[in-house]
């Protein structure tokens, strides 16, 4: 078993909203193995998208320590890579341009870098284009191309494929999984789908809201590529959903309704 590539003891995270402070994690500890695909679920308002820019060094927590390959994250920086919900391309530059960033293609190690890369997400024939010419998911390849470009530790997905339509979305499912087992970069991706969460997770990680905390803990030990309609998917699919069923039960009892 490899080492903890990201280390996260006891953190807490408040907000502060109309004058009256709310808890929007409470007590994460979490461990993540380099080379690990962990997905993280939970509903609504439970944290999970604070917890990824926390890791990122875009937020920063109010108390615990969060740290990778054994250093404290103080800030983002080019070791951490974040794909957001939509892809923030510059519509201005060619896909190729957008993977490059700041960096010039008539450097032979970029150029030779991003065709690597723009094979690897499958947009051959696609370098010239701007992102008018491209669907929502070629455009979310381009993104996730250009994190991986400076070669990250880890790769933080906050729902990628929420605005996709299902085929699209299961097409990118695919094109990721291909990603990290050619890379074998570590990643913790943000989901409100289950199926998502078993079919890419290595590991499940289920937060409660209000405030977030660690539910539950799921290693899904199914072999890749894995079938969703299998029996041993759906079984997992099913602890999935007990975990969150037993989540509504206690928030049904914290809420003293029918009482």
């Amino acid at each position: 078993m490899s080492a903890a590539l990201l280390e996260i003891e006891n953190l807490n995270k408040s907000f502060r909203t109309d004058s009256k402070s709310v808890q929007a994690l409470r007590g994460i500890e979490l461990d993540v193995r380099e080379g690990e695909f962990v997905t993280v679920i939970g509903p609504s308002g439970c944290g999970k998208s604070t917890l990824l820019r926390i890791i990122a060094g875009l937020e920063r927590g109010e108390t615990g320590t969060v740290k990778l390959s054994g250093e404290p994250i103080r800030g983002p920086g080019i070791d951490k890579g974040f794909i957001f919900q939509e892809p923030r391309l510059f519509p201005w530059l060619t896909v190729e341009k957008n993977i490059a960033a700041d960096l010039s293609l008539r450097k032979p190690e970029v150029r030779s870098k991003v065709d690597e890369l723009i094979r690897l997400v499958k947009l051959e024939g696609f370098a010239k284009a701007y992102p008018r010419e491209l669907s929502g998911g070629m455009a979310q390849r381009v993104a996730i191309a250009r994190a991986l470009l400076r070669k990250p530790k880890i790769l933080l997905l906050d729902e990628p494929f929420g605005a996709l339509d299902a085929f699209t979305r299961a097409h990118m499912q695919e094109v990721l999984l291909d990603i990290w087992k050619h890379n074998g970069t570590t990643m913790i991706l943000v989901t409100h789908d289950i199926d998502e969460a078993v079919f890419l997770g290595s590991r499940i990680m289920i937060l409660k809201p209000r405030p977030g905390e660690i539910r539950g803990q799921i290693a899904v030990e199914l072999s890749y590529p894995r079938k969703k309609a299998s029996t041993a998917f759906q079984e997992y699919r099913y602890r999935v959903l007990r975990e969150f069923e037993r989540i509504d039960e206690l928030a049904w009892g914290e809420s003293g309704a029918g009482i």
